[in-house]
């Protein structure tokens, strides 16, 4: 590889832009909080009880308007389960559905790592989907929870185990309780107790954690006390135009000979389980396909749950009918799979400055290199792909579903550990053994994706290290250890993560390795993102190892996103030539051979009956004091002559189906408020000296009842006076009325 070289100008750009970082993690290592608050400061203000910050669209000669609120878990008591009915075939079933949204302002975006991509409003509402099935004598029950956020952190899985505990005794555990990420990369940031991703999200958020943690144990509970005797059946099938290889280059890395056997470079198949009562009414489904929620890009700014978030909202309009979106009782999750190379953007990689293709090893352009190269498509823009890709899912989750006849029968087993996978011996063969490594991340991993590439000149495919590079790392961070190095070989080491503990580890070493069977269904929670040929090769290990002891034809599904996040896992082959997914394998080129290990003892110990017999494992570690968010909570002011609310710009006074209503108010911060707002597009314009605005869009569907509509806005401003604590003050604001018509 040619060594890279610098202008005296890019030297020192460059030099400055490290020390300013340098600069912020030593700022960050001394601003502490204390956990178990609402707020990170204690002169926040936030009122103990909100009401709602509702955007809504409503007919005035209608009904009044629901009220949405969410209160912050304060009591925790323990709750004996419902008596459950007995006499019949199939298992208990609950299904909940809650808001976990947390902070849509004033906030950094969980997923590119791009600084500056902070939350500035909000598209779509977050939820969190709780699925409880239980035998039908109660004995062994299991809760899934899918969670429309970026992944599931480690601090987030023990605090909900902990406030289940305390509700509900020994009935939700380790073992039976799995979290998933959806994995849109649209979500607010903050809630991570490891430094890599607290820099990343620019110092942790109590607000976000406290809501999204609140919102999870709302639909456990939702689902909980909604269990009634019913069926579970499962459905399979092909899903075509949603999806791309973006490292086709890693993945032709695998023997020829092992991708023969697939007809594509990604898994295409889709895994839907339908959930119904004893009288074959609908209760919900889980649908699992690999696909990365990035059809919105790191351009975007407003809170939303991407293409898998979509498909979930098109699922529960079309079975709540007569239900504003978010409520109603059926519940549809799209979860994650084995999506680490898979991406929405079918048109492919192309160089932005020419228009050129830049599939190639490197993802880079002539001219402009890494930077220029992104994927885009299938639609006009990325909300118009997002809402393509979200229906392509959504209408093969359907036919699915629809057409689902497959009872699922059999036992329900849970089996869970904790690992240390920084210390894993792997048998390569009879003769050989390797070892997993410390965390690193790899040159590549500061490349990015062709779904958002990195704001420096790194490229994916780098096996060789950089002096300049290397110098810069040593100096702020120190040297990484000959150990780690040559254990990550051919990785070259950009930053040694295993090594590296102040304030706090920077990535983790204990991770959750879990199991949980329903006759011959299978649902592994992994905690990371496999690619393909990880899956694949995954799958059919774990499929064979249950086969040896017993229990032929078992349905493997992986769940990605789950329990804690450990970033990729790449084969031994696509690790060889280091694009982002194996950059960012940051356990060694022996990762997924230790993965399939370990999932092998819990499919061992379920067919043999011995999961009792299996060890609990390190217990992972939960730091009582984090970094304070670096963005600062400052004063509201409106501008002169104007209040809070005002409409600065009306709607108009007549709209068609289908057109769009945009009205503009002198606005606050949305994170003064509890973030329970009935959103249908809330646009926050941050100005100067506490200074901002409101816009609220509604795109009127075509299924909207012709009338007389208005747009109401409730606001929360931080008023301080001087020598004062800051207080929180709520206003609303109406605008003027408008009519839609149908033609």
């Amino acid at each position: 590889m040619a060594k890279q070289t610098f202008s005296t100008l890019e030297t020192f750009l460059i030099f400055l832009l490290l020390m300013m970082t340098a600069i912020t993690v030593a700022l960050l290592s001394l601003l502490f909080i204390t956990s178990g608050t609402i707020e990170n400061h204690k002169d926040s203000g936030f009122p103990s009880t909100q009401g709602p910050t509702v955007t809504q669209v409503s007919p005035l000669t209608s009904t009044p308007e629901p009220t949405l609120t969410s209160t912050p878990e304060t009591t925790l008591m323990s709750t004996p389960a419902p008596t459950l009915f007995t006499n019949f075939t199939g298992y208990h079933i609950g299904v909940g559905r809650a808001d976990c949204t947390g902070q849509v302002a004033d906030i950094n975006l969980m997923g590119y790592s791009k600084r500056g991509q902070n939350a500035r409003g909000l598209l779509t509402r977050l939820f969190s989907r709780a699925f409880i099935m239980a035998e039908p004598d109660g004995s062994n029950r299991m809760a899934f929870v899918s969670i429309d956020i970026g992944m599931v952190s480690q601090r987030m899985r023990l605090e909900v185990l902990k406030r289940l505990q305390s509700k509900y005794g020994s009935l939700y555990r380790r073992d039976n309780v799995i979290l998933s990420g959806t994995h849109t990369h649209s979500g607010p940031a903050g809630y991570f107790q490891y430094t890599v991703f607290v820099i990343a999200s620019e110092g942790f958020s109590n607000r976000t954690f406290e809501y999204m943690v609140t919102g999870i144990m709302k639909s456990i509970e939702i689902a909980h006390t909604n269990m009634k005797p019913g069926k579970l059946f499962i459905n399979k099938g092909n899903v075509d135009g949603a999806q791309i290889n973006r490292s086709p280059f890693s993945y032709l890395q695998n023997p020829q000979s092992e991708r023969a056997r697939y007809s594509s470079d990604t898994d295409k198949e889709m895994i839907v389980l339908k959930m119904v009562d004893l009288n074959g009414d609908d209760l919900g489904l889980i649908s699992w396909f690999a696909i990365h929620p990035v059809s919105m890009n790191n351009s975007n700014h407003l809170v939303n749950s991407d293409n898998m978030g979509y498909a979930s909202y098109l699922f529960e309009q079309e079975k709540n009918k007569e239900h504003l979106p978010g409520q109603g009782p059926f519940v549809a999750a799209f979860a994650s799979s084995n999506l680490g190379d898979v991406s929405p953007n079918t048109r492919g990689p192309r160089c932005t400055n020419t228009g050129e293709s830049c599939d190639n090893a490197n993802s880079t352009c002539p001219v402009g290199g890494s930077t220029m190269c992104v994927a885009m498509g299938p639609g006009e823009d990325m909300l118009n792909s997002t809402q393509i890709t979200g229906q392509i899912m959504y209408q093969a989750a359907k036919e699915l579903y629809a057409s689902a006849f497959q009872e699922v029968t059999g036992p329900l087993i849970s089996a869970h550990q904790w690992v240390n996978m920084t210390n894993v011996t792997v048998s390569l063969n009879s003769t050989h053994t390797a070892k997993t490594c410390k965390p690193a991340l790899g040159y590549s991993f500061a490349a990015g994706t062709i779904d958002g590439a990195g704001s420096l000149n790194f490229t994916q495919g780098t096996t060789v290290s950089d002096p300049f590079w290397d110098n810069i790392r040593d100096q702020l961070l120190g040297k990484p250890s000959d150990e780690i190095k040559e254990c990550h070989k051919p990785k070259p080491v950009l930053i040694h993560t295993g090594e590296l503990s102040k304030p706090h580890p920077w990535h983790p070493d204990i991770v959750d390795v879990q199991i949980i069977t329903l006759g011959s269904l299978a649902i592994t929670a992994i905690p990371g993102e496999f690619t393909t040929m990880s899956g694949r090769r995954f799958r059919e290990a774990i499929k064979a190892e249950f086969a040896t002891y017993g229990m032929q034809n078992m349905t493997v599904i992986i769940s990605g996103l789950c329990n804690v996040y450990t970033h990729y896992i790449a084969t031994y082959e696509e690790y060889q030539v280091q694009r982002y997914e194996a950059a960012s394998t940051i356990y060694g080129p022996h990762t997924l051979s230790a993965y399939i290990q370990l999932y092998k003892v819990l499919a061992k110990a379920i067919a043999t009956d011995t999961v009792a017999n299996l060890s609990s494992g390190p217990e992972p570690p939960f730091f009582k004091q984090l970094i304070a968010p670096l963005i600062p909570n400052i004063v509201d002011r409106p501008p002169m002559g104007k209040n809070f609310g005002d409409v600065l710009q009306p709607p108009n006074p007549k709209y068609r189906l289908g057109e769009v209503v945009e009205v503009t108010f002198v606005g606050a911060n949305p994170k003064n408020s509890a973030e329970n707002r009935d959103s249908k597009g809330f646009y926050w314009h941050k100005g100067l000296l506490g200074r901002s605005n409101a816009t609220i869009e509604w795109h009127i569907p075509e299924t909207a009842q012709p009338g007389i509509y208005r747009i109401r806005y409730f606001g929360h401003n931080r008023k301080q006076d001087l020598f004062k604590p800051a207080v929180i003050l709520p206003f609303e604001s109406t605008s003027s009325t408008f009519e839609v018509v149908t033609t």
